[in-house]
This record gives structure tokens, C-alpha cells and sequence, in this order.
């Protein structure tokens, strides 16, 4: 029994590869060892491939589909209904309930006289319902997109500058804006001799340089600072200026910018503001005449050219009729 099992492990080894000299050594290895170990089978090598070659070519060269753009609009309109197109909100034509005129035709477009400027103090009275400003109007009906940019900016501007330094900034921005006025007022007073250089404060010596050139073709001045209500539509504002402008009397606002603004849409609600300045003043029973132009002159600090933004009579009657729809938003906030 022996000898029959020497014979067959001898055999084993051969059939290996193994001299038979070699046996001795093979007998040290471990048992442990897996000389016999299947190697794993794919889950792949099961698959008919033959089969899935075919189901493939017919899938890839099939032309038409059981689901086409017509069967799948019919298919919505079935579960959810027809579309209705309609255009975005702020692109809907709307017509002001109270369609109230710009234009005063009780009052005669007047030649310019030379005399005192109108300086219209602002009065409330009492014992009447106050009246908004323009400026308040404005800001309560702000659209949507325009006050997420503001608050944006204003949020970066807190990050940079904090809290404190936020409000500093802007008091800074303020106080220059009412030095700017008040140097161009002085400038356009005609007690103040043209050849006479107007001093200014140091802040505001570049906002001077920058309105210069729309300084030379303002004449006739007619108002400054001076206050105009709407006894019918019942909001008031103060006008920058009332003057002729290239030969036409206008409505001028000067406004400060950090940023070039050399487009009137970049002005944001500023031609508002200027049309119903103008709305006012034409309401108004202390101006003897009426204006159908406005001009937007915005300044920059480093001196560079100001925009003069000129607004036509004829482009100034959209914005009459934006700014009587703001009106009618303002009264039911």
C-alpha cells in the first residue's frame, strides 16, 4: 500500500514539470499553498454576445421613435393642460388709471426775462394731508432687480469698509453732493460775475472740472433749488435747476457718480425724478411757464467730462407715464 502511494505522488510530480531529484524539496512547502485554485469566472464570459451585438445594431439604426415632440406636447396638454405664453411682468403693456396730462395749457411757454431766480421755499401745511416727495416715491416702488443690486452693493461695500465705515462713507458721499450743489449754485447765480472764479471746496474741485463744459451752454436761469408741488396728483420735490440748456429749457438734476454713466439707462430712476420735477413745475402756480425738457449732468471726481444726459419732450412722455404708474403703486403700499 505504501509503494502504490510513492508511486502515485511520483507521478504527480512528473506530470508537473518536477525532476524526480526535486521531490525532496517540495515536501517543505506548506499545505496552506492553493496549487489547485480555479480561476474566477466573469460575470461577462455568460453573456450571449452573439444576441446582444444584434440588439444593439437594431436600437442604433432605428430612425424613428415611438415618442416625438408633437405626441409629447399632446401628452403634456392631457396631464397638465394647454401653455399659456405670456410675457414677463415687467414687460406687460399698462395703461395709468388716472392718465393725468404733463403739459399745463393754461400756461404760455414764456420767453426768458432777466430777474431774480426762483427760490421756492418747501412749505407743508398742517393743517392739509402731507404730500410725498418724488425722492420717497421712488424708492418705495423700487423694482425688484433694482434694489437686489443696491442691496448688494451695499452689503460688499459693508464687508470692505464695516459698519461704521459703511455709514462714514456714505455721510462722506452726502456731504459731498450738497458742497457739489452748492458750489454750481454759486456758479450759476447771476450776481457772480462769469470772469469771477467761484471757489470751492477742495472735495469738490473735480466735480467742477468734470460739469465745466455744460456749465458754458446753460444760460438763462430760471430757478435754483427751488421747491414744486402737484396740488392734483399731491407729491412735491426740489428742482436742481431751471435753465436753458443748447436753447432749450429744461429741468436739470446734476448728480455724482464713481462710475461713468454714458447711457441714460444707466442713470437707473433718475429721468423719473426729472419728469416729475417737470410734472410738478407745470402744476405749479408759482412758475408763470411750463417746461417739456429735462437734462441729467452727472459728475465725476477726477475731473473727467460729464455726461449731459438730454431728454427730449417727445422721450419724456414714457416716463411720465412710468412715473404715474409708480404714483399708483406708492397709494396702495
Amino acid at each position: 500500500m505504501e509503494v502504490l502511494k510513492l508511486l502515485i505522488q511520483h507521478n504527480s510530480v512528473r506530470s508537473m514539470g518536477f525532476r524526480s531529484g526535486q521531490f525532496s524539496r517540495l515536501e517543505s512547502f506548506s499545505t496552506s499553498c492553493q496549487w489547485g485554485t480555479r480561476k474566477k469566472v466573469s460575470q461577462y464570459s455568460t453573456v450571449d454576445t452573439e444576441r446582444y451585438s444584434s440588439l444593439v445594431r437594431t436600437v442604433m439604426s432605428s430612425k424613428n421613435s415611438s415618442q416625438t415632440p408633437a405626441s409629447i406636447q399632446d401628452e403634456d396638454n392631457q396631464l397638465y393642460g394647454p401653455v399659456i405664453r405670456s410675457r414677463p411682468p415687467s414687460q406687460q403693456h399698462k395703461v395709468p388709471k388716472n392718465p393725468h396730462p404733463l403739459l399745463n395749457h393754461a400756461k404760455a411757454h414764456s420767453e426768458y426775462v432777466p430777474g431774480p431766480l426762483a427760490r421756492v421755499m418747501l412749505q407743508r401745511d398742517s393743517s392739509k394731508p402731507s404730500m410725498s416727495s418724488v425722492t420717497r416715491i421712488l424708492q418705495k416702488t423700487m423694482p425688484p432687480e433694482q434694489a437686489f443690486y443696491l442691496e448688494r452693493w451695499k452689503r460688499r461695500m459693508i464687508a470692505e469698509l464695516g459698519e461704521d465705515g459703511f455709514k462714514e462713507y456714505s455721510l462722506n458721499i452726502f456731504r459731498q453732493g450738497k458742497l457739489f450743489h452748492a458750489a454750481v449754485e454759486e456758479t450759476l447765480t447771476p450776481e457772480t460775475s462769469p470772469k469771477e472764479d467761484v471757489e470751492c471746496a477742495p472735495e469738490v474741485a473735480g466735480y467742477m472740472e468734470s460739469v465745466s463744459h455744460v456749465l458754458n451752454e446753460i444760460t438763462g436761469v430760471r430757478a435754483i433749488e427751488s421747491a414744486v408741488h402737484h396740488s392734483t396728483l399731491q407729491y412735491l420735490g426740489i428742482v436742481d435747476c431751471v435753465a436753458q440748456y443748447r436753447d432749450s429749457l429744461c429741468v436739470i438734476d446734476w448728480k455724482t457718480s464713481e462710475k461713468p454713466k454714458p447711457f441714460l439707462h444707466n442713470t437707473f430712476d433718475n429721468p423719473l425724478q426729472v419728469t416729475a420735477y417737470i410734472g410738478a413745475l407745470n402744476s405749479d402756480s408759482n412758475y408763470s411757464y411750463q417746461v417739456e425738457n429735462g437734462l441729467i449732468v452727472v459728475a465725476y471726481k477726477d475731473g473727467s467730462p460729464a455726461h449731459a444726459h438730454f431728454i427730449n419732450s417727445d422721450q419724456i412722455k414714457p416716463f411720465w407715464v412710468k412715473w404715474l404708474l409708480r404714483l399708483e403703486e406708492y397709494a396702495v403700499k
